[in-house]
């Protein structure tokens, strides 16, 4: 095992790695902006070492200041966490190059698989099902319309350098294909510095699926079942759950035997998830691979009872897989919310400011993965994730009951300050939701009708303070989802 793991990260990823780390007896050092100086991680590493000022550019996603940190503080090893440099190939290949152990997989299989055409390439090849479109990318509009008229309308337009929601058009017509797929590219190259575009047929009533799985560098695998992500707005996930509700056991195993399956196939290492769309009739397409520790991991660790960090740990430090497949059981189910400070009544726009009260929930099987307190300031620099509520019961109806519970105890308030609690209980109430046929277009349904009224619903304890003091909250657009690939351009 490694003796100092740098922690390339921010907010309450980093401070989960952390806790893991320590856990395992190793040495902790977080890099920080100037924005982060009285962070709960840098408080609590071993060491920590300023690389920039608030802006994410000059600071988390700067690799030369992070490498030259993990010198500083002697890290054999460095973990990323999800977003910023997580899954870019180039600081993978930067940190093997200095000498450190970059905890995902190879630079070479990252970049494959970070292309989401070319990993469409090699999940077909691994005999992985996609849904009906082009594997390569569409130099031109000319070409992406004669796609579509194969696959047929309604399609999507993806950026082959794309993550987190960004970089996809959905196009409804055949009359709005060509100036979608402009614009997309044109998005692409501004967010990624990569305008390559693909197209594929859009699934209207899908359940989006995905499987854990961890694989060493021996050629082992496993796979730790299924989560359902399927509640998400701008392909962002708002409520997650494990195992995914409603499908017959025998297509959840299919699914996850196949992503096991194309993982091992392309030379996969460390821990990552496949994502499939399930179709109306049970089918399921393979959608993209991330190579990196996602936000909605706890679920699975709540239902498994392993610990997906560690693991991450081991595997990089060359240790066999610890696990065999038939070692692999599922007990319950877990659900988890992402708490942003965002208002779900504006469009979801973000909500910065000074937290003057944070009360999180407590009860039995409750989990709050969160790096903020009272006092803390959300500030507008980075993404708007504030914490994650996760909960276990031995089914559904119970898990989403505590839930419910938990997001009652949930005391939270600054001025000026809203987060998305009262949208999630929206959800939680829906009856589609509690019966878990709900599919991708169940967040659009909700807010295309009437939010409830005072009367249906109690006022959160989430609304700003009244008083002079509140601010309101400024115009900007939403934020990033954390989970986004962030792309350095060379």
């Amino acid at each position: 095992m490694f003796e100092t793991v740098l922690i390339a990260n921010r907010g309450e990823i980093a401070l989960r790695v952390l806790r893991a780390c320590k856990e395992l007896g190793v040495r902790t050092a977080v890099v920080y902006s100037a924005a982060d100086a009285d962070s709960a991680a840098v408080r609590l590493a071993d060491q920590a070492v300023r690389i920039g000022p608030a802006s994410s550019r000059r600071s988390y996603l700067n690799a030369a200041a992070i490498v030259e940190a993990a010198r500083q503080v002697g890290a054999q090893a460095v973990h990323p966490g999800y977003g910023f440099l997580s899954e870019d190939a180039d600081f993978a290949e930067i940190c093997a190059d200095n000498g450190l152990t970059f905890i995902g997989p190879p630079a070479a299989v990252m970049a494959a698989l970070a292309d989401k055409s070319s990993a469409r390439a090699l999940m077909s090849r691994a005999g992985l099902p996609l849904s009906p479109g082009s594997v390569a990318p569409v130099p031109t509009a000319a070409a992406a319309a004669e796609v579509a008229d194969t696959v047929g309308y309604p399609v999507i337009v993806k950026a082959a350098a794309g993550g987190g929601g960004r970089g996809m058009t959905v196009v409804r017509t055949p009359g709005e294909l060509r100036r979608a797929y402009t614009r997309t590219r044109a998005a692409a190259q501004a967010a990624f510095g990569d305008d390559r575009v693909y197209v594929e047929r859009y699934l209207t009533e899908a359940r989006h699926v995905e499987v854990q799985v961890l694989c060493d560098a021996h050629g082992n695998g496993v796979h730790l079942g299924t989560r359902d992500c399927s509640v998400q707005r701008r392909h962002q996930k708002l409520v997650e759950e494990a195992p995914a509700p409603a499908l017959p056991a025998a297509v959840l195993d299919t699914i996850a035997e196949t992503a096991l399956r194309g993982a091992l196939e392309v030379g996969f290492v460390g821990a990552g998830t496949l994502e499939f769309l399930v179709d109306a009739e049970e089918k399921f397409h393979f959608l993209e691979i991330n190579c990196r520790i996602q936000v909605e991991h706890p679920v699975t660790e709540m239902v498994t009872g392993i610990d997906l960090v560690h693991e991450q740990l081991h595997i990089a430090a060359g240790v066999p897989l610890r696990w065999r497949q038939k070692e692999i059981r599922l007990h319950g189910v877990a659900v988890e919310c992402r708490v942003n400070t965002e208002d779900p009544e504006r469009g979801f726009a973000p909500t910065p400011g000074r937290l003057e009260r944070f009360t999180p929930p407590g009860g039995p099987f409750t989990r709050v993965d969160t790096h903020a307190s009272a006092g803390y300031l959300v500030g507008p620099w980075y993404d708007s994730l504030l914490a994650k509520v996760i909960v276990w019961a031995p089914d559904r109806e119970l898990a989403l009951n505590r839930l419910e519970r938990a997001l009652d105890e949930f005391d939270v308030a600054g001025p000026g300050v809203h987060t998305t609690i009262p949208f999630v209980r929206r959800v939680l109430d829906d009856a589609a939701f509690r019966k878990g046929r709900y599919t991708t277009g169940l967040v659009d349904r909700l807010l295309s009708a009437p939010a409830p009224g005072p009367t249906a619903t109690p006022a959160p304890r989430t609304a700003p303070a009244p008083g002079p003091t509140a601010t309101p909250a400024p115009r900007t657009a939403p934020a990033a989802d954390p989970d986004a690939t962030h792309r350095r351009t060379r």
